[in-house]
């Protein structure tokens, strides 16, 4: 067998142990809305105010399906949100809380509301957690005043933008209340206090707000929260919790089975869809909230093209069992651990340091183009999606663990029902193609890249032209992907027998 000289070729030929998936364009479709899309997380509340975060909040919106952003801490002094004078009565000042808002919705995007963390004069304890900006995450000392602090919040929301706007903005309590983001005893009980304060005192404002939680880290909790709830009929209109690959399997479903950490994620949110669906509001939204593909350490995987195969194939496994999830983080305008020091560092964020667009970025970007609906039928690293307008669009991928050794792998698309000598446009991304990261080490990794440098990176990052490619004579197409690499494949409405 002869080996191909390009990547990607319709009439190259493999060997017989090419991996091959059939495709029947008119087959049955399911809805496939794009639920990896609609919510990012980011930086805490106060980094929404500068230029560079703005800057890449819209740099991903323009590429993706971006609705909302989720941050921490709103309620952090910095913020300035809560005060009290000598008598020890609350002031409240709402001027930074909407200059944050107000920036988001000019942006067209809503805000997906962490209420957190504890303001100091509200706080039972100066408990500080260990990041950068040192959050507190105690309980308050007097639900009363948080009560009030809750009412007035929504209030000021509804009266600056409306109800029917804020109706449509999520509001959850807290942030990972199982591990070390809240330290009331006992944890959980003391959790669903504060839960259960908080969406009273939210719906007390408009029944119409929506709330949920219980925000927890690696799926704990959902179960014992929906059971707290309809117990105590306390409203919830959503469930959610966080899951990232780099978790361990006996944190995320409390077994020890061998799981591939490609494969954590989407189990973990299976776990939780069925604890919902037994619970006594089986219909209830699931919304991950925080998620990430997994770093592996040294390899800082998240700044490389596996971003692209793993992201590809998390939404694969997790279509048809969560409403929403939400990437961790859009931008690298990021402090947890304090200032960020370089563009690659194999942090969360799509954007690097200085607006540089990284190769997550460019794997968004080419899997937004995936179709509405979802043809059921297909091989693993293979996704077979139908536009509204009758084209089809397929995502294809050869994920590799780093490190693992894995290289290239061949594939083969056999397609029923398009015309003969029909034609195909195929686009690629990989460690090679459409990466700011390998533009960047031949660069020399400038720690602060120039003006010029950051532009010519985020060039490299740009989607290429599609290659326009004609099917062989038995309807079918040959495919070699390195590692990681991910094609996407568009078929014209026209170019299929039956429109």
């Amino acid at each position: 067998m002869r080996r191909c000289l390009l990547a990607l070729v319709a009439g190259c030929v493999y060997a017989a142990s090419a991996l091959s998936a059939t495709i029947d364009v008119d087959a049955p479709v399911h809805p496939f809305p794009h639920f990896w899309e609609h919510v990012f997380g980011s930086g805490r509340a106060i980094l929404t105010l500068r230029a560079g975060y703005r800057s890449d909040l819209r740099e991903v919106k323009a590429v993706t399906g971006l609705r909302y952003v989720r941050f921490h801490n709103i309620l952090h002094d910095e913020v300035g949100v809560y005060d009290e004078d000598d008598q020890g009565q609350p002031l409240y000042n709402f001027s930074y809380v909407d200059q944050i808002y107000d920036g988001l919705l000019e942006n067209g995007v809503r805000p997906f509301v962490e209420i957190s963390f504890m303001p100091k004069k509200l706080a039972l304890r100066q408990d500080v957690h260990p990041f950068w900006y040192q959050q507190i995450v105690a309980p308050p000392k007097d639900y009363v005043k948080w009560d009030g602090l809750m009412r007035a919040l929504a209030q000021h929301l509804v009266d600056r933008y409306g109800i029917d706007e804020v109706a449509q903005w999520y509001f959850e309590v807290w942030n990972e209340p199982n591990i070390d983001f809240w330290t009331g005893e006992p944890k959980q009980a003391s959790y669903f206090e504060l839960y259960d304060h908080t969406a009273r005192a939210l719906k007390a404002v408009s029944p119409r707000l929506r709330v949920g939680g219980p925000a927890s880290s690696s799926a704990h909790w959902v179960d014992d929260f929906l059971r707290h709830t309809a117990a105590e009929q306390v409203p919830v209109d959503f469930a959610s919790s966080h899951g990232y690959a780099d978790d361990s399997v006996a944190d995320l479903l409390g077994t020890h089975e061998a799981i591939p950490v490609d494969q954590r994620v989407c189990r973990a949110i299976a776990k939780v869809h069925g604890q919902i669906a037994g619970s006594a509001y089986p219909g209830l939204p699931l919304m991950w909230t925080e998620w990430n593909v997994p770093s592996f350490g040294d390899f800082e995987a998240r700044d490389t093209a596996y971003v692209g195969a793993g992201l590809a194939d998390d939404i694969a496994q997790c279509d048809g069992l969560v409403d929403e999830m939400s990437f961790w983080t859009f931008s690298d305008v990021f402090e947890e651990s304090g200032p960020g020091r370089e563009p690659f560092t194999g942090s969360f964020g799509l954007m690097g340091l200085g607006g540089i667009r990284k190769p997550s970025y460019t794997a968004f970007a080419l899997l937004h183009k995936l179709g509405e609906q979802r043809i059921a039928a297909a091989e693993p690293g293979t996704l077979v999606t139908r536009r509204h307008d009758g084209s089809i669009v397929i995502a294809v991928w050869n994920l590799v663990d780093p490190g693992s050794g894995g290289g290239e792998s061949a594939r083969r698309l056999d397609f029923r029902g398009l015309r003969r000598g029909a034609t195909v446009r195929v686009t690629r991304i990989d460690n090679q193609h459409a990466s700011s990261l390998a533009v960047y080490e031949a660069m020399g990794r400038p720690r602060y890249p120039s003006t010029a440098q950051a532009a010519a990176l985020n060039r490299a990052a740009a989607l290429p032209p599609a290659t326009r490619l004609q099917l062989r004579k038995d309807d079918s197409m040959q495919l070699a992907l390195p590692a990681n690499g991910l094609v996407l494949v568009e078929i014209a409405r026209d170019q299929r027998l039956h429109r």
